[in-house]
C-alpha cells in the first residue's frame, strides 16, 4: 500500500538509480515538428515503421515523441547514445533491453494517453504503469460490468454518482499497471483480482486467483501525471523509494 502526494522535479544531471529504488518520469508528447524529427532520428527501423503505420499524423508524432524520449530517459541511466539501445519483446510485446544490457540490471515499463507519458524504471524489479485521459462521454459502468469482478461491479455502483467516474479510472489504471507488471497481457484476465478503488481508500491489491501472496509481495500506488489524468504504478518490492521526474528534453 502507497498513498502520497508528489510532485515532479528535474531531474540531476549525476542521475543515480539506488537499489529498491523507483524513478517515474512524465512527459509530454505535443513537441516542436523540430523536436520530433529530431527524435525520429534516433529510432530504430522497426519503430519507424510501426510510427508509420498510424493513419493519421498526431498519432505518428506522439508515437515518436513517446518512444524516443524512452530511449533518451534509459541512455541517462546506463550512458550510451540512445540509438545504440536495443530492445527485445517477450510473446506479450512487453519490451525489455536486450541482453547485452543486462548488467544494469533495469526494468522498464511506459504508458501513454492523449498528450502525456508515463515511465517507470527500476532495478531488478518486476513493475507496471498505467495512464489514463479522464472521459466521461462512455458507458464506463458498462465496461466495468464486462471486466471487473462481481464484487468491483458491486462496490462501483454503491460509489455515489459524483465519486463514480473517478472510483472507475481508479480501478481501471490499478488493474492495468498490476497487468502490465506481469507483462502476459489479457492472458491475466481483469477480473482475475481485486484492487481497492473507491476514492476514500488507499489503492491496494486486494484478491488475486493465481497470486495468493500478491498483497504482501506489490506495491501499488496512485500517480498524478497531471490536470485530467489519472495513473496507477504497481512494483514487485515492498518499502521502495519512489523518485518523480519531469522530462524536459532540451
Amino acid at each position: 500500500m502507497e498513498t502520497l502526494n508528489h510532485f515532479w522535479s528535474p531531474a540531476p544531471k549525476d542521475l543515480i538509480l539506488a537499489d529498491h529504488e523507483v524513478h517515474v518520469w512524465r512527459a509530454g508528447l505535443e513537441l516542436p515538428s523540430s523536436q520530433v524529427q529530431r527524435l525520429r532520428g534516433i529510432l530504430t527501423d522497426d519503430e519507424l515503421d510501426r510510427a508509420d503505420r498510424f493513419s493519421f499524423e498526431i498519432d505518428r508524432q506522439r508515437f515518436i515523441a513517446a518512444r524516443g524520449t524512452l530511449r533518451s530517459i534509459l541512455s541517462r541511466y546506463i550512458g550510451i547514445y540512445p540509438s545504440h539501445l536495443h530492445f527485445y519483446y517477450n510473446q506479450y510485446g512487453k519490451p525489455f533491453l536486450a541482453p547485452e544490457f543486462s548488467s544494469y540490471l533495469l526494468n522498464f515499463n511506459l504508458a501513454h494517453s492523449g498528450n502525456m507519458t508515463l515511465y517507470a524504471i527500476t532495478r531488478n524489479m518486476e513493475i507496471g504503469v498505467d495512464i489514463e485521459r479522464v472521459r466521461s462521454d462512455f458507458e464506463y459502468e458498462e465496461i466495468a460490468k464486462r471486466f471487473f469482478s462481481v464484487n468491483e461491479v458491486a462496490i462501483l455502483h454503491a460509489i455515489p454518482t459524483e465519486k463514480k467516474l473517478e472510483a472507475f479510472y481508479n480501478c481501471w489504471t490499478r488493474k492495468e499497471a498490476y497487468i502490465k507488471a506481469h507483462g502476459k497481457g489479457l492472458t491475466l484476465p481483469l477480473d482475475s483480482f481485486e484492487v481497492s478503488f473507491a476514492p476514500w481508500e488507499s489503492p491496494m491489491i486486494l484478491i488475486t486467483k493465481d497470486e495468493p501472496q500478491a498483497r504482501s509481495l506489490w506495491t501499488l500506488l496512485d500517480l498524478k501525471p497531471g490536470l485530467g489524468y489519472v495513473g496507477a504504478l504497481v512494483v514487485k518490492g515492498i518499502g521502495c523509494r519512489f523518485r518523480y521526474w519531469e522530462w524536459n528534453e532540451l
